[in-house]
């Protein structure tokens, strides 16, 4: 197989990832890109090379994506002239009911894309104008679009459909899910690390800024917390996630709010920040906790509400075999693990309290009969993998 070099890029609700990878008979990663933080105080910038050998690592005042992506691009363009580029792959979050699988882009794509801003404002016009400005940097280079909802496109159509005349539900209102790159991703190193197991009764809980949990059986995703947009489902840094709708309305009609003040309220202005009135990091409120009592409100209402999720997601695939926690919040926090996972004992899931502490790739005791992992997850890799199989005719 002939090496295709790849430059992959992420947007996230607060994060800009961006990785270069040498994809081949074997997968090698080049360099690596983060910004964290965006639009928070203490926003940085970091590049490190394939060794892990850091080449920039610094504070950086990050407004917003454009900002991050603009450093990325500069960086590149000076440091790493010569590239020599194939493809540039993007995750793109939404695809709606007529993107599932990646395609190249093209400007009847974008054109259908731009429809979907209005349901996430949050990522799409950072995804689109991430797509222009490499256009824009490296005219004539290839870029493939990867959708977030693909991995849930045959979710169980109860979970799919929301209670709405069908008229509604037809135009596209329902529910898509998302985070699937790391769903897909996780998926595939859940096989390779548990063989057949992994294509039993799963439960994924990608929990980060955004946060999401998916039930899995067979290697299918039958039902996934976010729904319509990545505003619903779990609480998450600053948007609220499942809500009555009602609130919305009174919002509107009673404190006379605007749409678009809603929309920023829901999805800016609330979940962990919301609570807490400070933040809406976890690691700044597990640090605050014991001394602040909005932060322990947050943390506790963040782990409520994904235990809840836990015990609907087994109800779905009718119990459990592995329980996998990923995304920033999975991977690091272990007290968040340990909250989630409290008196789960009935479904078979008992935490093994000084892996977990360590963050050990399996954090359950021998006697669970869950296998509970910690499993880093790897969204760029994974849109790596499709863009250079895309271009190379696979």
């Amino acid at each position: 197989m002939t090496s295709v070099r790849v430059l992959t890029l992420n947007s996230g609700s607060s994060s800009l990832k961006a990785a270069v990878y040498d994809m081949g008979h074997v997968e090698t990663q080049v360099l690596s890109m983060a910004a964290t933080r965006i639009g928070l105080p203490g926003s940085r910038v970091q590049f490190a090379a394939a060794d892990g050998h850091m080449l920039l690592d610094r504070e950086q005042s990050l407004p917003d994506h454009e900002a991050a992506l603009r450093v990325l691009l500069r960086w590149l363009e000076q440091e790493r002239p010569s590239l020599g580029l194939d493809v540039v792959g993007h995750r793109v979050v939404h695809g709606g009911g007529r993107h599932w699988t990646p395609e190249l882009v093209t400007p009847d794509l974008l054109a259908s894309l731009e429809a979907f801003v209005p349901v996430d404002p949050d990522h799409m016009p950072q995804a689109l104008s991430g797509i222009r400005a490499v256009a824009s940097a490296y005219p004539g280079v290839r870029q493939v679009a990867c959708f977030d909802t693909g991995f849930h496109r045959e979710l169980l159509p109860a979970a799919r459909r929301y209670a709405l005349p069908n008229d509604l539900v037809e135009s596209g209102i329902v529910r898509y899910g998302f985070h699937g790159l790391s769903y897909e991703y996780i998926m595939r190193e859940l096989g390779r690390l548990e063989g057949g197991t992994a294509e039993g009764r799963v439960v994924v809980a990608h929990l980060g800024n955004g946060a999401s949990m998916a039930a899995i059986r067979g290697g299918r995703s039958l039902d996934t917390t976010m729904g319509f947009s990545p505003t619903g489902g779990l609480v998450m840094g600053t948007r609220c996630g499942d809500l009555d709708p009602s609130v919305l309305v009174y919002l509107i009609r009673e404190r006379r709010m605007s749409p678009d003040a809603v929309g920023a309220l829901i999805n800016q202005q609330s979940g962990l920040l919301g609570v807490s009135g400070r933040t809406g990091d976890m690691r700044d409120l597990l640090d605050q906790e014991a001394s602040d009592r909005r932060a322990a409100a947050a943390v506790d209402l963040f782990c409520y509400q994904a235990k809840k999720s836990l015990g609907a997601s087994a109800a779905t695939l009718g119990g459990l075999d592995v329980l996998v926690f990923t995304g920033g919040i999975g991977e690091h926090a272990a007290p968040v693990r340990e909250r989630i996972t409290a008196g789960m004992e009935f479904l078979g899931i008992e935490l093994d309290p000084e892996p977990n502490r360590r963050h050990d790739p399996v954090i359950s005791t021998d006697r669970s009969r869950v296998i509970v992992r910690v499993i880093r997850t790897n969204e760029e890799l994974m849109v790596a993998r499709h863009a250079s199989r895309l271009v190379a005719g696979g």
